[in-house]
This record gives structure tokens, C-alpha cells and sequence, in this order.
């Protein structure tokens, strides 16, 4: 056992190798905390969440034993060393300031939380430079150091609106309404293409690539995913597009971008799932945008709605008769 070290095949991320002979019938959640440093709750989570597989199959169950041969991959996400850092140079447009939440419309290309592409100028150094009380959420074990308050996300390249917890009660709260579906997000997203029907609902399972474990794909064995859209508007020019609607009912990781690409519609300018055409867009950014937040106060129990309208870049590409 002591001549292998498997830890080479681990670059913080991913892990990704083929099960040696020192390993076998080792059970996958002790392999994983071997590799990873990953604690067996650590592991016991990301088995759980979907993030591991051997020879392509998703595995979740951690008594589950490996065998000599078989591949053995885990995407997980990076543990932060230190706390954040906090950064009032970071943007922050604020739509809604609560004692126990904040609504933040984001820029596109800012990143939400620190990871392995980006430690620095992150939302989250933001907040904590406005809201240093979050810093106790992660010291009370609410949430990791590195997304304290983070309740969901928005990935770089997609702007919108985004609610952050500013205390246990409403982070607990709002964790709770986002698991259990009562949180509401509307996006708004064009697509290539003309899509014929006025609504749909794309209703497929999602999961890690086999072939390529940092992306996702609809897989038999993945994650249930339900997305409902309805069509805003058709565009001809500069090449055909749809503007769309956009409502989850679930909140899988790229669940529009992959689910829109699956049914042969990718989003605009969606380099990892779809094509890179003049769409007069960045090169990270995709056209879409959360415009509108809705869920109960942690407190009152009170309806809240939040809006915000097309950043201009998106807008550009919108004509006039749309009305938005």
C-alpha cells in the first residue's frame, strides 16, 4: 500500500485515475478521503451529491466497494486554505437590503465565490467588505469560509439577481425554501435557433460528463431537472434566435445551458455548451440574465419580489418591437 501514492492524480478539483491493486475492495468513501484529504463527511457528500462516478456510472452509496481497473472520477469543489479576504473595490449593486438578507444584482464576469480559476475580486470579498457579520455564518459551521451566506449562484458569465444570507435564521430559511422549490427564479435567455412551440418544459435528469467530468450532461442516472420556458419573441437577424423565459424547478449545476443545448437550442454565445457566432458579446459571456427573485421573508413569512432589467449588452441584442 505504501508504494502508491494516488494523491498525484488529484489537482485539488478533479480526481481522475484507474483503481491500482493497492486499492481494491477498498470501500469508495475511504478511497476518496485517502486521495483527497477529504474528510468521510466530505466524502460522504460529495458521493451523495452526484460528483463521483467509476467507469462512467454514477456512485452514491459510500460503502460501495472498488475494484483493480476500474476508473475512478470525482469532480469536487476546491476547499479554501484561508478565509476570504475581504474587498470594498469589488461592485456591488445592491437591489434589496434586509436585516437578514441581501438581493444583489450581478455584473456578468464577476465570479460569486473563490475556486480554483479565481482566490481574488470575487462577489463575496464584496459583501464581506460591506457585511462583515457574514463572516460568522462560516465560523458557526453555517456555511464553508470561502461562501459565507451564499444560499445559490450565478455562474461568470450570467448576470442577475442573486440572494445572500446575512444571518443563520435567514440562511437556514432560504436554504430551505430553494430545496423544497418555493424560492421562484425567472431568467430571461435567447437561443439559436427558432423554437416552434409558444411554452415546454424540459424534464430531463443532469450529471457529470463521463468523457469530460467538468461538464454536465442529461443522463439516465443523474439528478432530476425540470426546466419550463416560454417564448418572449423570435428574432431573424443577425441570425435566427429566440428569446425565452425561463423558470427552474430545480437548480442542477448549468441546468438552462445544458438542458437548452440538449433539445437543440443552446444559448447565445454559450461557448462551452453551444457556439461562439457575432453575437457582439465577450468572449465568457452568455445571453442570460436572473430578472426576477421571489421568495418568503425568513421572519415574516411575507411575499418578496425582486426585478431587474436586461444589462445593456443583452438589451443591444433585443430589438425594439420585443417591448422589454
Amino acid at each position: 500500500m505504501s508504494e502508491f501514492d494516488g494523491r498525484d492524480a488529484f489537482d485539488g478539483e478533479l480526481l481522475d485515475l484507474y483503481v491500482p491493486s493497492a486499492l481494491h475492495h477498498l470501500r469508495v468513501d475511504r478511497v476518496l478521503s485517502m486521495l483527497t484529504g477529504l474528510s468521510r463527511a466530505g466524502a460522504h457528500d460529495a458521493l451523495t451529491s452526484g460528483a463521483v462516478s467509476v467507469n462512467d456510472k454514477v456512485v452514491r452509496k459510500p460503502s460501495t466497494p472498488l475494484e483493480e481497473g476500474q476508473r475512478l472520477v470525482a469532480v469536487l469543489a476546491p476547499r479554501p486554505s484561508d478565509d476570504v479576504i475581504p474587498d470594498p473595490t469589488v461592485p456591488l449593486e445592491v437591489v434589496l437590503d434586509d436585516e437578514d438578507f441581501v438581493v444583489v444584482n450581478k455584473p456578468p464576469g464577476q465570479v460569486v465565490h473563490p475556486g480554483a480559476g479565481q482566490r481574488d475580486g470575487t462577489m463575496v470579498a464584496g459583501l464581506l467588505a460591506r457585511y462583515p457579520q457574514l463572516h460568522q455564518l462560516s465560523v458557526d459551521g453555517h456555511c464553508e469560509p470561502s461562501r459565507p451566506g451564499i444560499v445559490h449562484r450565478l455562474d461568470k458569465g450570467t448576470s442577475g439577481l442573486l440572494v445572500v444570507a446575512k444571518t443563520p435564521e435567514g440562511y437556514v430559511s432560504l436554504s430551505r425554501q430553494l430545496t423544497e422549490r418555493v424560492m421562484e427564479r425567472t431568467y430571461l435567455g435567447m437561443v439559436e435557433g427558432h423554437i416552434d412551440e409558444e411554452r415546454g418544459v424540459v424534464d430531463a435528469p443532469i450529471g457529470r460528463s463521463a468523457r469530460t467530468p467538468t461538464l454536465m450532461v442529461v443522463r439516465s442516472d443523474g439528478r432530476s431537472a425540470r426546466t419550463n420556458y416560454e417564448v418572449m419573441g423570435r428574432v431573424d437577424k443577425p441570425f435566427a434566435t429566440t428569446l425565452l423565459r425561463l423558470s427552474l424547478e430545480t437548480g442542477r449545476t448549468h441546468q438552462i445551458r445544458v438542458h437548452l443545448a440538449t433539445i437543440g437550442h443552446p444559448i447565445v454565445n454559450d461557448l462551452r455548451y453551444g457556439h461562439r457566432r457575432d453575437a457582439r458579446l465577450e468572449d465568457e459571456r452568455v445571453f442570460l440574465h436572473s430578472s426576477s427573485l421571489a421568495f418568503h421573508h425568513p421572519r415574516s413569512n411575507e411575499r418578496v419580489e425582486t426585478h431587474a432589467a436586461l444589462p445593456l449588452d443583452l438589451a443591444a441584442l433585443v430589438p425594439s418591437s420585443l417591448g422589454l
